[in-house]
């Protein structure tokens, strides 16, 4: 997913959250030729060890999932320092720094390679940049269009659920790619595969979960009662939208 930070561009895999640190830090140097910055160089921040411990005591999943360390560690604690427990190797290891950035930091090679950071790391990270950029930064956290993408996805399938009972099984999945196609043209004003994630926006994700609901709802409640009498609700809704009113 593509969404703005200021006048950059940061994409955001929707599989784990994880932000592309080295694409929005090609952008920083190229805009910034004055100030350039180097990844491995934000390593070296204040604090940032406590941080990404941190996040490793708040957000337990990702030791779970984390290939660097043991995935059957129990977490507990001595001396106040936070300690995983490998009942594979029966006794107490303390996660260092590099395991820990392993942890908050994934690395990708081709297309869509580079630096991959946690969204609290990765915020660290762009603050880190400068700090004449923060105010972009804290910006782009107070949105809350990953909560209408979520919205947007389960309300699309309340709309499956309501679309299946107009249609018969075998043609539901036509029907959906109908569907979804003018769902694209109507709030995108175009259709393509991975459209959505082209418009991390807000205002996008929103006016797509509520416009499925309105549909939902006019299923559900008898007034699109037939396949047929929903294309041409869903073709109204484009027209009206995006082609000009012709006045007498």
């Amino acid at each position: 997913m593509i969404r703005k930070m200021g006048t950059f561009d940061v994409t955001q895999r929707t599989k784990d959250g994880f932000f592309n640190a080295t694409a929005l830090l090609e952008q920083w140097n190229k805009s910034n030729p004055r100030e350039i910055r180097r990844i491995d160089k934000f390593w070296d921040s204040t604090h940032i060890d406590k941080l990404m411990l941190e996040i490793v005591i708040n957000e337990p999943y990702l030791l779970e999932k984390s290939s660097s360390v043991n995935s059957t560690y129990d977490k507990c604690t001595t001396d106040n320092q936070q300690v995983f427990k490998s009942p594979n190797l029966g006794d107490y290891k303390k996660l260092d720094f590099e395991e820990l950035k392993k942890i908050v930091a994934k690395t990708a090679r081709g297309k869509n390679g580079g630096t991959w950071l946690h969204p609290v790391m990765f915020v660290k990270f762009a603050m880190y940049l400068s700090p004449r950029f923060e105010y972009h930064v804290l910006r782009f956290v107070a949105d809350e269009m990953i909560k209408y993408r979520n919205l947007a996805g389960d309300s699309y399938k309340e709309l499956c659920s309501a679309v299946s009972k107009l249609v018969s099984k075998e043609f539901i999945a036509t029907a959906m790619k109908r569907v979804a196609e003018a769902l694209n043209y109507i709030i995108f004003g175009d259709h393509k595969n991975g459209i959505r994630n082209d418009f991390g926006e807000e205002q996008k994700q929103q006016e797509l979960w509520e416009f499925q609901r309105k549909v939902t709802a006019l299923i559900n409640e008898g007034f699109i009662s037939t396949f047929e009498s929903l294309v041409d609700y869903l073709r109204n809704s484009y027209k009206n939208k995006h082609l000009p009113k012709v006045f007498n």
